[in-house]
């Protein structure tokens, strides 16, 4: 794609759904612009699990017009990712991909924008950066260990290991019920007395079925303590206990990218 030279009057940090319909919309009006992403094409959809299905329906995630057909109620993340990729060819848009931004200065005509690869100037910044690329830390001994993720991907890395999933939103409910199918040993940490309100409608029961019959392990008002080499930490409300462990996935989070902005 083209590096605009002249300051260009709208430039869109985050080649997510959200930019890209930004993207459209600037085009669309006769604008000049340009989106700039750290990462791949939709890269906090394409960090989502394998096998991840969308709460919502095709239609709701649908831009520029363009109808989303699956072959599902909901779609799945393969899905989404060729519609996104159909998007950007469809209206050929001008997107920077891995050319991460680094600084967003305001001056008294506009913005100075600096990134990885160049400096460009805008007269309007528009930042679409998400919530899914920073995670939010648990800030304990032992989170840097290499067999602690804060992403997680695919069920059968896991099988026949004994797996700490931290959380109870969708990915952590999501992480606990395929890993457990794949033969995983699955002890589920959660700050709060139940089940996070916002589950998938169609992994609530499954996911408490689970736990009623002792096939996923649930400690409930517990948090994660430490995380060692071969076994963690855990502060439940009968006291603390230490329990083997070979893997921990701390899905307890995300939050959006704004330490480019001075």
């Amino acid at each position: 794609m083209e590096t605009p030279s002249a300051p260009i009057d709208v430039l869109i940090i985050g080649g997510g759904p959200i930019g890209l319909a930004c993207g459209i919309a600037a085009k669309a009006a006769g604008l000049t612009y340009l989106i700039v992403e750290r990462g791949c094409l939709v890269h906090s959809l394409y960090r989502y699990p394998q096998n991840m299905t969308f709460f919502s329906t095709s239609e709701r995630l649908e831009i520029g017009d363009i109808p989303f057909v699956s072959t599902n109620p909901k779609p799945k993340r393969a899905e989404a990712l060729e519609y996104y990729r159909r998007i950007r060819q469809h209206f050929e848009l001008n997107i920077h991909l891995f050319e991460e931004v680094t600084m967003v200065k305001k001056g008294t005509d506009g913005f100075a924008v600096r990134t990885s690869k160049s400096t460009y100037s805008a007269r309007h910044v528009i930042v679409a950066t998400g919530f899914y690329d920073i995670p939010c830390l648990l800030h304990i001994p032992g989170e840097e260990l290499p067999k602690v993720s804060h992403y997680y991907n695919d069920p059968h890395y896991y099988a026949g290991q004994k797996v700490v999933v931290v959380g109870a939103s969708n990915s952590s409910i999501d992480a606990a019920l395929e890993t457990y199918r794949k033969g995983a040993d699955v002890t589920l940490v959660v700050r709060a007395e139940q089940v996070g309100p916002r589950v998938k409608y169609w992994a609530r029961p499954d996911i408490e079925s689970r736990i009623a019959n002792g096939e996923v392990r649930a400690l409930f008002s517990s948090k994660l303590t430490e995380i060692r080499p071969s076994e963690v930490d855990i502060l439940t409300p009968e006291g603390p206990i230490t329990i083997e462990n070979d893997f921990v996935l701390a899905l307890t989070g995300y939050h959006p990218e704004f330490a480019f902005l001075e």
